[in-house]
């Protein structure tokens, strides 16, 4: 029997042992320096987490969050967030901090799931088949598909593919059945339905009469209540944004000027007012005394070079821009837009403004498109409102193009990469690299094991900044609508970079070529270069879950920024303060694309290397473990994408199979195994009319609101079910009924009904009532004043006034002075909440917000 496959394979040879790429050296390489690094950056962070709550337990205790969203700490010892991780579930995430926060840790769940039921099918039965196969293969590739040389044996493979794609596709499908019934009854539930936002719709290329508040019902119906008009607003949103400025380098000129005069009394004046019997005052001080602490500072307009008082120039500054920006206020109009506009709309109702958001409005081509539902002040974009409909298309084309391209063009790199952790194979076909071969095993093992993941990491790290930046500069109008695009477009990136081109490490261009000239060798591509990358993965995930994972538990980047701030940088209470109680926050559009990609290289290494799955499994749960003390401890989410991001995580999820199953199609092809290519071919039709199914059916609901339950909610019609032609919310499930027949334990019965009958289980009225076991507040109902109502969505440079003047009080008196002096000339100043201690350092009072002159509570629009 010849046992000789194809030498490009690269899998055995049965002249010489074979190079196998998942060689133990390079993963037990990779594994010390990686635990030993983790398990440093634990006990670094143990060790310091009290002394820096700031960094490492801010939901605990800090002001800007309320009191029944903080997270619940006994005490501040070493070890108490242990205790807190063991006993507060993952649902207090749902209730107190988002709805895309709880998603992202079930995600990571389902996640580690999938992996390990792969494990469960796969090693028993695919493992021992694979060690036995007849081939030659040699450490961790024995038990890889690449020792298979009996083509019967590639049955079990197939069988297995069935089985266990059957399995993801079909908690794909739960999943989103699951979310759905979650999303109607969070959305639908008072205190929701009840938010401004959710009875707001954004209409973006709105023609003039459609800004008129007399043409109100005339566009948007009846049951439309108010609008806001967005038009452009350049000129004002720039003398805005210069009168905050000027109002910041007043302060700082104010703190320098009380600085300098407690130095000054510190250093000789305190000693004459003793002798003297007095106490120290600023108001006593010679008027000299008092011009030569002042700070000046020369002039960059004209009179260019001109010396001046910079508190004195600053103050004058600030008038006359308020003067300007009142000016420019009254004597604003709405210019010929021309479809370069945006419009609120205010409805008396969540339902109608669902049926405002589905229905056309306008017989005008691209007039009042696109929309979107649910939007708050905070994440809108206000200058890529004002976008012709015209250009917002060309801009977008614009936008796809270059991200596209930075895709294509970071595959040089990431090939390069991919190629290093092949190193052997290179040294073997180029006589030039045959040194590498001489270098000991440890070197090479980190040659080849723990120097490839810590570059794609690095190189992948910033991809998903630029890609945000892109899509903000080119029109995205809300920052929850660009993170999609973020995370849309990052799962390509990931996919294609980390993944494909890694695997395909020959190089990215003779790749593309080959594809190019026949597109019917990706299968083949895929069949010989993804068994030579399994070593690479199994790093990949070691490295990205041991470090990455310590990495976010000790966050040192951030405590080291914090610091540097605090002493070097923030000199005024304002500053001080925005340092304080700015929270490291999440991107969705990052987080959600890597640990997908996870999951599909997963998925896709499942029949060919099943020692992927498990080395997944692990690396996930590190992640899972790290984020979610995060979401409790550290992490405030600024963009809430409403349950979005999860959807689209699941529908990504399936590239893993489809991958899989070309992966399969390719090798079996390679080997001429007729039945077992048969077998994945039809399975990989199944799967395209699976997935066309799914999202005909689903994605209505994933989009909208329906209008009926919307309706029924408001009227407190508490029993209606989501699929009311599938089962009762209420009925009996066909498991359970059949499991009591059979006498099996309800502890048992219970979760298997739960999992396999999403459409009873996972109902509208049933995530009601899940909602409502637990701390949901059905009566935290939003109650706003009429004024936080009319500037809601108005553009804030409309609305915004002068900053107040905080300044620092001081023993000597001076804050008392300047704030008086501000007040004379019109600005609002304090120096409550902060003073500037016997060293001369600037405090405030971080314990107390309600002493915080420029504290507010945030409105929930």
């Amino acid at each position: 029997m010849d046992l000789s496959v194809n030498d490009s394979f690269g899998v055995w040879d049965e002249e010489r042992k074979p190079r196998g790429s998942a060689s133990l050296a390079s993963i037990v390489a990779a594994f010390v320096p990686t635990w030993v690094t983790a398990i440093l950056f634990l006990a670094i962070f143990a060790a310091i987490r009290h002394r820096y709550p700031k960094i490492y337990a801010p939901r605990t205790f800090i002001g800007t969050i309320p009191e029944k969203d903080r997270t619940p700490s006994a005490s501040r010892s070493y070890f108490d967030w242990v205790h807190t991780l063991r006993v507060v579930p993952d649902k207090f995430t749902l209730y107190h901090h988002s709805l895309d926060s709880y998603l992202y840790l079930r995600f990571l769940r389902t996640m580690i799931f999938i992996c390990v039921v792969g494990c469960c099918l796969t090693w028993p039965i695919l493992m021992p088949i694979n060690a036995t196969g007849g081939g030659v293969s040699s450490q961790l590739d024995k038990i890889a598909i690449g020792n298979v040389a009996k083509k019967k044996r590639l049955y079990a493979h197939a069988v297995i593919a069935w089985i266990f794609f059957g399995f993801v596709m079909f908690v794909v499908a739960r999943e989103r059945l699951w979310l759905i019934g979650l999303r109607q009854a969070w959305n639908l539930s008072k205190p929701n339905a009840k938010r401004l936002s959710s009875r707001t719709v954004l209409f973006l290329s709105a023609p003039k009469e459609a800004l008129d508040e007399q043409n109100l019902h005339r566009y948007f119906g009846d049951d439309a209540v108010r609008c806001w008009p967005a038009t452009k607003a350049d000129t004002l949103e720039s003398l805005v944004a210069d009168r905050n400025s000027k109002a910041e380098q007043l302060e700082a000129a104010e703190i320098t000027l009380i600085q300098n005069v407690n130095k000054k009394e510190r250093k000789g004046q305190r000693k004459n007012s003793q002798r003297n019997g007095n106490e120290p005052n600023y108001d006593h001080l010679p008027d000299t005394v008092k011009k030569s602490l002042r700070p000046t500072h020369r002039l960059t307009v004209p009179p260019v070079g001109k010396k001046v008082d910079s508190i004195e120039w600053f103050r004058q500054q600030i008038k006359e821009k308020e003067s300007d920006i009142e000016k420019a206020r009254e004597s604003y109009e709405s210019p010929d837009s021309q479809g370069a506009a945006a419009v609120f709309v205010e409805f008396k109702s969540q339902a109608a403004a669902q049926r405002a958001y589905q229905q056309i409005s306008s017989s005008e081509i691209l007039a009042l498109n696109p929309r979107f539902a649910g939007v708050m002040p905070k994440e809108i974009i206000w200058n890529n409102l004002t976008i012709p409909p015209a250009r917002r298309i060309s801009q977008e084309g614009m936008a796809l193009g270059l991200v596209i391209a930075a895709i294509i063009f970071w595959s040089i790199p990431v090939a390069f990469v991919g190629a290093i952790s092949n190193i052997s194979y290179l040294a073997e076909n180029y006589k030039w690299l045959d040194f590498l071969n001489k270098l000991p095993g440890s070197v090479l093992g980190l040659l080849t094991g723990l120097l490839p993941p810590l570059l794609t990491s690095l190189l992948s790290k910033y991809v998903p900044n630029i890609f945000r930046y892109i899509f903000k500069s080119f029109g995205e109008p809300t920052n929850t609508s660009a993170e999609l695009k973020v995370q849309k477009w990052y799962y390509v990136f990931q996919v294609t970079q980390v993944f494909l081109v890694t695997t395909l490490s020959s190089g990215a261009a003779a790749v593309a070529s080959q594809i190019a000239h026949d597109p019917t060798s990706v299968p083949t591509l895929l069949a010989e270069r993804l068994p030579r990358a399994s070593n690479f993965y199994l790093t990949y995930f070691i490295v990205q879950g041991t470090t990455s994972s310590a990495d976010n538990m000790l966050n040192y980047s951030d405590l080291l920024l914090y610091l540097f701030f605090y002493y070097f940088v923030d000199k005024t209470p304002r500053q001080k303060y925005n340092s304080y109680t700015t929270m490291q926050g999440i991107a969705w559009g990052k987080v959600f694309p890597k640990y997908t990609n996870f999951t599909v290289i997963a998925i896709a290494y499942s029949c060919v290397a099943p020692l992927v799955l498990g080395f997944a499994a692990v690396g996930l749960s590190m992640f899972y473990f790290s984020y979610r003390y995060m979401l409790l401890y550290t992490v405030q989410s600024t963009i809430d994408t409403k349950g979005h991001s999860y959807t689209l995580a699941l529908q990504q999820l399936l590239t893993g199979v489809y991958l899989a199953e070309l992966c399969l199609i390719g090798l079996f092809g390679i080997r001429q195994a007729t039945g077992p290519s048969i077998m994945i071919a039809v399975l990989f039709i199944v799967t395209i009319v699976y997935n066309a199914t799914m999202n005909r059916y689903f994605t209505p609901l994933e989009k909208f609101l329906p209008a009926d339950l919307a309706i029924e909610s408001e009227d407190g019609d508490e029993e209606t079910p989501l699929l009311s032609s599938v089962e009762e919310g209420h009925s009996e499930s066909n498991i359970q009924r059949l499991g009591q027949r059979a006498h099996v334990p309800a502890q048992v019965l219970d979760p298997i009904a739960r999992f396999f009958e999403p459409h009873i289980f996972a109902s509208y009225k049933a995530m009601k009532a899940w909602l409502k076991d637990g701390e949901f507040d059905e009566g935290d109902v939003p109650e706003y004043k009429e004024e936080d109502v009319k500037k809601a969505y108005l553009n804030p440079a409309f609305t915004s006034g002068t900053p107040l003047v905080w300044l620092a009080r001081d023993g000597m008196g001076v804050s008392r002075n300047e704030v008086r002096e501000c007040e004379e000339k019109g600005l609002k100043a304090s120096d409550q909440g902060a003073w500037v201690d016997e060293k001369g350092r600037v405090k405030w009072n971080v314990k107390d917000f309600g002493e915080i002159p420029i504290f507010e509570e945030e409105v929930k629009y």
